[in-house]
């Protein structure tokens, strides 16, 4: 009851906690909401399915479709009629998806399912997509369109496909997308069957048809049935649906790390507040454990109720983030938002758990004070640093240290997760050291305006002399707050910077042939330009042993295999037939040296028995597995070309269309904004979120200090102080403080952003210096002040109203 008491008279001491917590449980569960309706779904395609018929996973899967790998056509047939037979299918359909793309107008006709369009004729029952004009294609040269797509039956269409334009004759439409062509063409584009889809008869039992189903396959593959359908996620979604994810989980961990940051700071700032009243508790018989608890039990209380409202904050949000990834074209089409429990019991657990830790840092040290000595001057609660914040700020300063170096050394995939976990971690330690220099640096800056006879640099000095924990909670956020806003900012000028210079010294000289509108480039682009790089990807399976080399799909097998991404090159150094290149990283992984033989089971479900003809260091240019490039076209008949790089002494083709040609500059520029626009609002968003919470977290902490010392106001007051005079000695002390909270903040985002610099010169073999955005810089800071200074004078032009009247 007491805690409830409290809480409820003292609810404007809880405010700030109140706010803090609502606002980083509202971005934690909008997050989360948006996370959660962006799972995999079955597709529209796959909407009159039952279940489907899969193969096995690979060792080392991940969870793509790519990763199990196909059946041969021979392995697959009886499996597909053992399926049929099952009582209650209607019919056992393979399905083949391969590229396909309309040509109108000399253009391709944009498709974000380009790539996996082409579909044998059958697949279309699968949705159903009903044949709405027209007849089922049965020649070599006839398709089915959609009837969206405007071709009349009977009309020639231009289709390209993985070996170049073709034209064929529509021979129907149906209403729904994709082009759909006979089963004889169909398995010719994708021999390896990757899926056997069980449409059921109506009536019939689907938990029977997905047991039957089982024993069919047995050892053979997996039936999946149900939302398990969803794993069939054409590439391009699951493309979208990674970067979205990234998105978010930025956006939760930088929610999440500002939430602790900011309600632990504002946590120590109202209970060392409370000194007096701890101290009458303590000296009335109130054991040490019982005002923990009590503190602990009010910010559970305060941290309960801000999770509530900002559980329900969050879904309204929600649909506001959805909007802005779908803006940034990172959203999965269709996509629709969901309220599901455990998103809004997780960031509802994280809000009072963070309550609660705080509480417990703060109460503990509040609880061990003697009686007497709370009751005394609150500038004994305020003497700078004890000896075990001394040992936690320098242990994380090291931790800093060391992530900031590694910033430097690590991979490109994580410079960017290093440098803001550095940054996060050097946060935390200025935070914790902040009280041993607080005073050195108020005096420093306050000793020039002494001179003038002036009280208000005086009263200036010795509040942050006399208090430098209080101020040092004060600075918390602004360090945050800037230094979130620096760091990213930063990061993206100096990557805008780096990239584009460094691809662009690699490739100089060099004509790029990239497609245009298209998802690859065809074997017609490849032959227009006989020289020059022009890498085939695919994905293949590398087996364990050669006995495993026969076509025998079973889970022993699937077991032993490991999915990688196999190049095919043209480049004579590489592409010995029956050879394999293979770069020092992946033939440790797979255990193998020159000369020895590795079977590799290739997309048309067929292996071939290679030689490691040489081992070669890493090379991402090069690749890690390649093998010559006919030997993926023939195991690979959909698979298409990355860009083309035709060097200096040789000339590129005219255009072919879907393609286009770029110079090296024109090339590493274009291929940066690719991810620069995604980067650009990411970066965005999160200086937002960082600096948007934490200029609210300084508001409060201003106004909780302001209406914290409301009797010194009064003594001031009392002694022939005005009002301007004590209105300007608050805004002098919250400058000072933003403008010590700012350098610090500037100050622990350098390491991290140096040693970004240093890795993008090694990675990009170019001079890279670090750039900060001043722009971003002087909006944080400058954000950050208004706020501060108008909640500090709102508050103590109030309690000074007040004591006037």
């Amino acid at each position: 009851m007491l805690i409830l008491a409290n809480v409820r008279e003292r609810w404007s001491g809880f405010l700030g906690a109140f706010v803090a917590v609502l606002v980083g449980v509202a971005l934690i569960s909008t997050t989360l909401v948006i996370y959660d309706s962006a799972r995999p779904r079955v597709q529209p395609r796959y909407d009159g399915t039952t279940a489907l018929a899969l193969p096995h996973k690979a060792l080392d899967a991940d969870g793509s479709p790519e990763d199990r790998m196909p059946w041969s056509t021979a392995e697959a047939e009886p499996l597909v009629a053992g399926l049929d037979k099952v009582p209650g299918v209607a019919d056992a359909v393979v399905d083949r998806s391969f590229y396909a793309q309309a040509i109108k107008d000399g253009k391709p006709v944009t498709d974000e399912g380009a790539l996996e369009s082409g579909h044998g004729w059958s697949s279309a029952q699968m949705a159903p997509y009903k044949l709405v004009s027209g007849h089922a294609p049965s020649a070599a040269n006839e398709v089915v369109v959609d009837r969206a797509l405007g071709a009349a039956v009977g009309s020639g269409l231009t289709v390209n496909l993985t070996e170049g334009r073709r034209q064929f004759t529509v021979a129907g439409t149906v209403d729904g997308p994709g082009y759909y062509f006979s089963e004889a063409f169909a398995a010719r584009h994708q021999p390896g069957v990757g899926a056997i889809a069980l449409v059921a008869a109506k009536g019939a039992d689907t938990g029977a048809i997905v047991t039957a189903a089982k024993k069919v396959l047995g050892d053979k593959g997996d039936v999946v049935s149900g939302d398990g359908r969803s794993e069939l996620q054409p590439q391009y979604i699951e493309h979208k649906r990674f970067l979205g994810v990234q998105l978010i989980s930025a956006m939760a961990i930088l929610g999440l790390f500002t939430t602790v940051f900011v309600v632990a700071s504002m946590l120590v700032l109202a209970t060392g507040m409370r000194r007096r009243e701890i101290g009458l508790l303590r000296t009335i018989g109130a054991a040490p454990q019982q005002v923990k608890r009590m503190i602990i039990g009010e910010a559970a209380v305060v941290g309960l109720l801000g999770s509530i409202a900002g559980c329900v904050a969050g879904v309204i949000a929600a649909p506001a983030l959805r909007t802005i990834l779908d803006n940034l074209d990172v959203a999965p089409p269709g996509m629709e938002v969901t309220v599901a429990a455990w998103p809004l019991l997780t960031a509802s657990l994280i809000g009072v758990g963070v309550s609660v830790i705080g509480a417990w840092t703060a109460g503990r040290k509040a609880a061990r004070v003697a009686p007497i000595e709370a009751l005394l001057d609150s500038r004994s609660a305020n003497q700078g640093m004890g000896r075990g914040r001394w040992i936690a700020g320098l242990a994380v300063l090291g931790a800093g240290a060391l992530l900031a170096i590694g910033t430097a050394t690590s991979s490109a995939d994580n410079r960017i997760n290093m440098a803001i976990f550095a940054t996060m971690t050097l946060i935390a330690a200025a935070a914790l050291l902040t009280p041993a220099f607080i005073g050195p640096v108020g005096r420093f800056l306050t000793a020039p305006f002494q001179r003038g006879g002036s009280a208000g640099p005086v009263l200036i000095r010795a509040e942050l002399v006399a208090n430098p924990r209080r101020a040092a909670s004060l600075v918390a956020p602004v360090i945050a707050a800037v230094g979130f806003a620096v760091l990213l900012s930063g990061m993206v000028e100096t990557m805008r910077v780096a990239y584009p210079a460094g691809e662009a010294l690699k490739i100089s000289g060099q004509t790029i042939v990239t497609p245009d509108g298209t998802p690859g480039n065809t074997d017609e682009v490849v032959a227009a330009n006989p020289v020059g790089k022009a890498a085939l990807p695919t994905r293949a399976f590398v087996l364990k042993d050669a006995s495993a080399a026969k076509n025998d799909q079973g889970t022993e097998q699937a077991r032993k295999a490991t999915v990688l991404d196999v190049l095919g090159s043209r480049d004579p150094r590489w592409s010995k037939p029956g050879e394999a290149v293979l770069g020092e990283h992946t033939a440790k992984k797979l255990g193998l040296a020159k000369g020895q033989k590795v079977p590799v089971r290739f997309a048309d479900g067929t292996a071939v028995t290679l030689r490691v003809g040489s081992v070669l260091p890493d090379d991402p240019a090069r690749g890690d597995f390649v093998v010559a490039r006919d030997l993926v076209r023939v195991h690979d008949p959909a698979a298409l070309t990355d860009d083309i790089f035709v060097p200096g002494n040789a000339k590129a083709s005219g255009p072919v269309p879907g393609t286009a040609l770029h110079d090296a500059a024109e090339y590493a520029l274009a291929d940066y904004q690719t991810d620069a626009k995604l980067t650009d609002s990411l970066a965005m968003m999160l200086i937002v979120i960082a600096v948007g919470y934490s200029v609210i977290a300084v508001a409060n902490s201003m106004a909780m200090a302001a209406h914290g010392r409301r009797r010194a106001f009064g003594v001031m007051k009392s002694a022939g102080g005005t009002v301007g005079q004590l209105l300007l000695v608050s805004v002098g002390e919250t400058s000072l403080v933003i403008v010590i909270g700012a350098a610090l903040g500037i100050l622990v985002t350098l390491p991290p952003l140096a040693g970004m610099a240093s890795g993008l010169s090694q990675a990009t073999s170019s001079d890279v210096s670090l750039h900060l955005s001043t722009g971003t810089l002087a909006a944080a800071v400058l954000g950050t002040l208004v706020a501060a200074v108008l909640a500090g004078l709102a508050v103590t032009a109030r309690t000074l109203r007040r004591q006037a009247v």
